[in-house]
């Protein structure tokens, strides 16, 4: 266990003391007012902690209380790190971005695409072209969410007992199994869909590795970049650190809900969601990233490839909203911002609705985290709090105006 510290006065990171007070205050207010249990924020400048602060309680009922070395369920903050994974293989070839899924996981091997209908009705007819390792990396897969209720795919997806993306008891193996026997949405690389695509490219990883997920990440990420406490399970030593898991109660406030199941190694490996990592993980992760693949003499990615992971590859430079399948993406908050190999990418920040760098790339989880780098700024910010909304929180948008506000220069 390595908790993570405050390295530097946020004056000396080119960060104003008075905007970072406001911030905190404003996160506060969230908590007071019953919203959040409790808090964790980090802002660092130079891959210097300058701001770190923690508020209210990991454990309502218990009364215990945020920490520096809590631990949280980071949920999609898993993709990106799947993401790295991934591109370890690319780089030992022996896995390519334009290999056929099908070549490592036969069952994808002949890809069907919906065409019309629904239930049992539905009509489906063969893919244009291969399903692609990129477009899982990328979610232009044609795969989909069954919680979407939006597309009559979606509805399939929820018959098959995967509205969660996991049938309960199935291993990843067979949960991937299971998303092949499913059409398609569109064609692969047409449009862009949030998806199950990173537990498949989990798979990909197991089957081209010879190695369990989770045995992989620790072996080749975690370890590699000191994350101490990063995996898929708590140990007995480590659970009294991990947070309570809250949603959003329907007449107000937050209530206790189930989380993942983290006491004992999962059946389900999830490469979409299934880590818990400590503040000071995703610290180190974070500044992997920041300095293009090296942290600390060791280089994990070559720098072309992090470059490389962390630009937009939506065609001709689009964003999520206009290259996102409807209605389901159809929101101001896609504007300006495209995807990378397992991240969002900022392309224009003229048109984000919230205060953005140019090149700001960073992914959030379902639980209420978030991180971001923002290489022009030298920036990165992570927030960890464990309360699944009933729809986006807003403290994400408060979080970026908030912080852009602190920084001085």
């Amino acid at each position: 266990m390595v908790a993570l510290e405050q390295q530097v006065e946020p004056d000396e990171a080119r960060l104003d003391p008075g905007a970072l007070e406001r911030l905190d205050r404003h996160c506060a207010r969230w908590v007071d007012e019953g919203r959040l249990p409790g808090f964790l924020l980090a802002v660092a400048r130079g891959g210097r902690v300058a701001h770190l602060t923690t508020y209210g309680a990991r454990d309502v009922a218990a009364g215990l209380p945020v920490r520096s070395d809590t631990l949280w369920r980071i949920y999609s903050m898993t993709k990106p790190v799947a993401s790295v994974g991934a591109l370890t293989l690319v780089e030992e070839g022996r896995l390519s971005l334009d290999d056929p899924v099908g070549r490592h996981l036969p069952a994808f091997a002949e890809p069907r695409v919906y065409e019309g209908g629904s239930g049992e009705g539905v009509r489906t007819r063969p893919a244009a072209g291969p399903l692609l390792v990129r477009h899982l990396m990328t979610h232009t897969a044609g795969l989909t969410f069954g919680f979407y209720h939006t597309h009559p795919v979606d509805a399939l997806y929820r018959a098959a007992g995967l509205e969660s993306s996991v049938v309960p008891g199935a291993s990843l193996a067979e949960t991937v199994d299971l998303y092949a026997r499913l059409p398609l949405q569109f064609d692969p690389g047409t449009q862009w869909n949030y998806s199950v695509a990173s537990n498949v490219l989990g798979r990909v990883i197991e089957v081209v590795s010879g190695r369990p997920l989770d045995v992989f990440l620790a072996e080749r990420v975690f370890r590699p970049l000191g994350m101490a406490d990063a995996g898929f399970q708590v140990t007995d030593e480590q659970a009294g650190r991990l947070a309570e898991l809250y949603g959003e109660a329907e007449g107000g406030g937050i209530e206790p809900i189930a989380g993942l199941p983290l006491r004992g190694r999962p059946r389900f490996l999830s490469g979409s969601g299934g880590m818990v990592a400590s503040a000071h993980d995703m610290h180190r992760f974070m500044e992997f990233m920041r300095r293009r693949g090296e942290l600390d003499g060791v280089r994990l990615l070559a720098r072309e490839t992090v470059d490389l992971m962390t630009r937009n590859h939506l065609p001709g430079g689009a964003d999520l909203r206009a290259f996102g399948s409807r209605p389901a993406h159809d929101d101001p908050g896609n504007d300006g911002v495209g995807f990378g190999l397992g991240v969002s990418v900022v392309v224009d920040p003229s048109r984000t609705r919230d205060p953005s760098g140019p090149g700001t790339y960073g992914w959030s989880g379902v639980a209420t985290t978030t991180f971001w780098v923002d290489p022009g700024r030298d920036l990165t910010v992570q927030f960890y709090t464990q309360v699944r909304p009933r729809s986006s929180h807003p403290v994400f948008r408060d979080l970026r105006r908030l912080v852009h506000d602190a920084v001085t220069g």
